[in-house]
């Protein structure tokens, strides 16, 4: 199944994508799609719905992120050796762990916000992976048992803000519009290989971006088994799994986001978003 979420910002219905692409209306069965929609039971209940009974959502209705009551937003940093390489950095010997605000989630196609003093906007493709079940000490070989849906993440990033400003990395992560999220949640029965699918970033469509997940250093697995030995994984938290290499900070000279670009993220399976860059309000 793929879900999506339909309508105007603040006020989204839960929808699914039909055989045609078209999104159906799926709010007479639940209220919206959360983390317990992500459960086992809910999804099996779904599941068994004929799609075609579901009332057609209005014609051009804008999507929104696809999972409503996101609690954690949990980042790996070079999780990609040539990302890494470009952007200065050794590979780490453990997954490299950074948060992201839930107030930085942000539509698929929606703009993202170029905050004041800002000088050095990028994006981050990345596999997004959406937590179904209470995890806590579970091991590499159940791991993915765990996962209910995959989606597409841009782990935007104000670099100067991430490396220049003191700290951590939080505030150069963390700004209002930082994470759009979708366009789809697809289950995880949909993709039989999360280490098998192709990473694509352009920038006012010159391709940045051309990685696969099977080059991940720490795989989703061992990922999802690692976090799970420091804190509890619950319904609706997000791994933002890395990105390949040819980020702008990368390119020589770096080939910072500029006002009125448009960054566009495609993966195997999972759809493709598209956000303009603006200046902040």
């Amino acid at each position: 199944m793929k879900f999506v979420r339909f309508g105007p910002k603040g006020g989204e219905k839960p929808g699914l994508l039909d055989s045609a692409g078209r999104v159906r209306d799926l709010s007479a069965h639940i209220p919206d799609i959360t983390g317990a929609t992500l459960s086992p039971e809910t999804l099996r209940r779904l599941s068994a719905i004929d799609v075609a009974t579901l009332p057609l959502a209005p014609e051009g209705a804008r999507l929104g992120t696809p999972l409503a009551g996101i609690g954690k937003i949990m980042c790996i940093g070079r999780n990609y050796r040539e990302h890494a390489a470009e952007t200065g950095n050794d590979v780490p010997s453990e997954p490299l762990l950074f948060m992201k605000a839930t107030s930085a989630i942000n539509g698929p196609y929606d703009d993202v916000a170029i905050p004041r003093g800002s000088i050095q906007m990028d994006y981050e493709g990345e596999l997004g992976v959406v937590i179904g079940r209470r995890a806590k000490y579970v091991s590499q070989a159940e791991a993915l048992s765990y996962v209910a849906a995959y989606t597409i993440i841009d782990d935007v990033s104000e670099r100067a803000f991430q490396r220049d400003r003191g700290g951590q990395m939080t505030k150069g992560k963390s700004g209002d519009t930082f994470a759009p999220i979708g366009p789809w949640l697809v289950t995880a029965d949909e993709i039989s290989d999360p280490q098998n699918l192709r990473i694509m970033t352009e920038v006012d469509g010159e391709q940045r971006q051309n990685g696969v997940t099977a080059d991940m250093v720490f795989p989703v697995a061992e990922l999802i088994s690692y976090l799970s030995q420091f804190f509890t994984l619950l319904p609706g938290d997000i791994i933002a799994t890395g990105t390949p290499s040819g980020v702008a900070a990368g390119m020589k000279p770096p080939a910072w986001v500029k006002p009125g670009q448009v960054v566009t993220i495609r993966i195997d399976g999972l759809g493709e978003q598209r956000s303009r860059f603006v200046p902040d309000a």
